[in-house]
C-alpha cells in the first residue's frame, strides 16, 4: 500500500519519533534527503551547477538550510535567500544556518534574474495557516514565471497539504516535491497535481511501528490486478456479462452511445444501449450495441448504467425507480445522480440496495447529493466522497483531478492517473461504460472502482504521451485507448502463460508499509 497521511497523522508520527533520536537528527536526515534528491536532479556536475536555495521560517526553512550545507560541502555553488529572521528560528534551524554560514554556501538579500540550474523551495511547510505575501509571495511569482527546475521540500509553498487547496493566491509550481515522513493526500489532488509536480517520499529513517493503520491511499495496479483474469479458450459472451446502458433522452442519445461503446471495448460479453426517447435502428459504428426503448425493458442479469443522457423528465425518475428496484448491480452517472439529489426516498433506496452500486459524481453533483456548495466539496475532497460513501452505502468516484474514491467502510484511494485531456464532453460517459464493464466481468466493486478510475486516465495519459492531445482529445478516442491499456494487464499470479503483472508506474522507495 502506498499510504498517504494527513497533517495531524504526520506530526503524531514525528513527536514520537523525536522521542528516539537526538535533536536535530530529523533535520540533519531531511536536510541530506533533500541535498541527494537535489544532485540527483541536475543536469550538470554540481560545481557547475548554480542553485538557489529559498528558506523560510520555520523548519522547512531549516531542512533547506541543511540541504544547502550538505550540497555546498559537495563542490555545488550554493546561494541561499533567508526569508527570515535568523533570531527566531527554531533552535534546529538555528543550527542548521550556522553550519550552512560555515561552508561555501552564499548568502544574498536580492535574487538575481538568471537560468539557476535547480530551485529548492524551503519557505513554507505543512505548517503554513495564512496567505502568503510580502517579499516570500513576490519570490515565489517570479520562480513560477521563469519556468525553472524546482524542487519542493515537504510540499510546494502555499499549498494545503491535506486537501490540494492553495493557501491564499500564491503557491509554488514545483516540478519535485521530496515529502517527509509520509505522503500527503493534497499533492495527489485539486490543485496539488498542478505544483507538486514528481512526488517522491523519504521516511526520515522512521521506525515503521510508529505509523498508525491508514485509511487513505494512493491508487494504482496493485489495488486491482488481482481482479484480472486470463481469458479461456473455453468461453463466450455469455462469459462476460451484460451491460445495460440506460438514457438516451431525446437530443441526448450520444452520451447512452459513448457509454455503451465503453462497455463494449473494455470486454463485456454483450451491451444493450436504452433510449428513453427515440430510439436508433442501430449504432452505424458499432452494430454489436443492441439498441432498445427504455420502455417495458427486461434487465435480466445485466449490471445497469444509468444516467449517460437520461435527463430528469419525470419518465426518467420512474425509469430510475424502476432501475432502483431491479436488485441489479449499477453505476449511476449523470442525470441519475440529479434525480437522486432531489429525492431522498430514491437516496435511501440506494443505502438498501442489495447489489453493489458505484457512484460517478463530478464535484457539483457531489454537491447537490450533499446539499452543499461546489466549493465546500472541493474544499475536502476525501471528506465528500466519504461522507456520500457512507450515507448511500456506495462506493463513490468524486471525479476531478486527483479523483476520490471511497469505500461506505470510509476506506478511500487517490487516483494519479489523467490530464486535461479530460475535460471534454463524454468522457465522464466513458468511465461510466467503463465501470459497468468491469463489474459485468466479475470485478469485485472496489477493484472495478479503482480499476476503471486509473485505466480511464492513464488511457488519457499515454495519449497525450503520444501527441494525441490534451486539446482537442475526444471521448471516442479514449475508449479505443482504453481497450488497448486493458489488455496490457497481467494477472496477478506469474506463470508461464501470462507472465507476472504490468509494473506498477514507479513510486518512491523508503516509504512505510501498513
Amino acid at each position: 500500500m502506498h499510504a498517504l497521511y494527513s497533517v495531524s497523522v504526520i506530526r503524531q508520527i514525528e513527536q514520537a519519533a523525536l522521542q528516539q533520536v537526538l535533536a536535530g537528527t530529523l533535520m540533519q536526515r531531511a536536510g541530506l534527503a533533500t541535498a541527494n534528491t537535489a544532485l540527483a536532479l541536475l543536469t550538470v556536475a554540481p560545481r557547475d551547477a548554480s542553485i538557489l536555495v529559498l528558506a523560510g521560517p520555520g523548519n522547512n526553512g531549516g531542512d533547506a538550510l541543511e540541504a544547502a550545507a550538505q550540497m555546498a560541502e559537495a563542490g555545488a555553488n550554493v546561494m541561499v535567500r533567508l526569508c527570515a529572521d535568523p533570531e527566531r528560528l527554531p533552535a534546529d534551524a538555528r543550527q542548521a544556518l550556522l553550519r550552512a554560514r560555515q561552508t561555501s554556501v552564499v548568502f544574498i538579500d536580492e535574487v538575481p534574474l538568471r537560468r539557476w540550474s535547480l530551485v529548492i523551495d524551503g519557505l513554507f511547510g505543512v505548517g503554513l495557516a495564512r496567505a502568503i505575501d510580502g517579499t516570500a509571495a513576490d519570490l515565489i511569482r517570479t520562480i513560477n514565471r521563469l519556468d525553472l527546475n524546482v524542487l519542493a521540500i515537504d510540499v510546494p509553498s502555499g499549498l494545503d497539504a491535506d486537501h490540494g487547496m492553495l493557501i491564499g493566491q500564491t503557491a509554488l509550481r514545483a516540478s519535485t516535491t521530496l515529502t517527509f515522513i509520509g505522503d500527503k493526500p493534497g499533492l495527489h489532488t485539486l490543485a496539488g497535481r498542478e505544483h507538486a509536480g514528481t512526488v517522491l517520499v523519504d521516511t526520515l529513517g522512521i521506525d515503521g511501528a510508529l505509523y498508525p493503520p491508514c485509511a487513505l491511499e494512493l491508487s494504482g495496479p496493485a489495488i486491482f490486478r488481482s481482479a484480472v483474469r486470463p481469458r479461456s479458450h473455453d468461453s463466450h459472451k455469455g462469459s462476460y456479462g451484460d451491460v445495460m446502458v440506460i438514457g438516451g433522452a431525446d437530443g441526448m442519445t450520444g452520451a447512452t452511445i459513448l457509454a455503451a461503446r465503453s462497455a463494449l471495448h473494455a470486454g463485456a460479453g454483450k451491451v444493450h444501449a436504452t433510449f428513453l426517447g427515440t430510439v436508433p435502428a442501430y449504432d452505424a459504428l458499432h452494430p454489436e450495441l443492441m439498441c432498445r426503448s427504455a420502455s417495458g425493458i427486461d434487465v435480466g442479469k445485466a449490471v445497469l448504467v444509468t444516467g449517460p443522457g437520461l435527463g430528469t423528465s419525470a419518465a426518467a425518475a420512474t425509469l430510475l425507480s424502476e432501475v432502483l428496484h431491479s436488485g441489479r448491480p449499477l453505476v449511476l452517472d449523470a442525470d441519475a445522480l440529479n434525480l437522486m439529489s432531489t429525492d431522498p426516498a430514491l437516496q435511501q433506496r440506494i443505502a438498501l440496495h442489495p447489489a453493489p452500486v458505484l457512484l460517478t459524481p463530478h464535484p457539483l453533483e457531489a454537491a447537490r447529493l450533499l446539499g452543499c456548495s461546489v466549493e465546500h466539496v472541493q474544499g475536502d475532497r476525501t471528506a465528500a466522497a466519504a461522507a456520500l460513501a457512507s450515507r448511500l452505502q456506495a462506493i463513490v468516484i468524486l471525479k476531478g483531478s486527483g479523483s476520490i474514491i471511497a469505500r461506505p467502510d470510509g476506506h478511500m484511494a487517490i487516483n494519479p492517473s489523467g490530464n486535461p485531456a479530460l475535460a471534454s464532453g463524454g468522457t465522464g460517459d466513458v468511465l461510466a461504460g467503463l465501470c459497468g464493464a468491469l463489474l459485468a466481468q466479475g470485478w469485485p466493486a472496489w477493484e472495478a472502482a479503482t480499476g476503471a478510475a486509473w485505466l480511464h486516465g492513464h488511457a488519457a495519459d499515454v495519449l497525450v504521451r503520444d501527441g494525441h492531445g490534451p486539446i482537442g482529445l475526444t471521448a471516442s478516442e479514449l475508449t479505443l485507448q482504453i481497450r488497448r491499456e486493458i489488455n496490457l494487464l497481467k494477472p496477478a499470479r506469474q506463470d508461464d502463460r501470462t507472465g507476472d503483472a504490468i509494473p506498477v508506474p514507479a513510486q518512491p522507495t523508503g516509504r512505510p508499509q501498513s
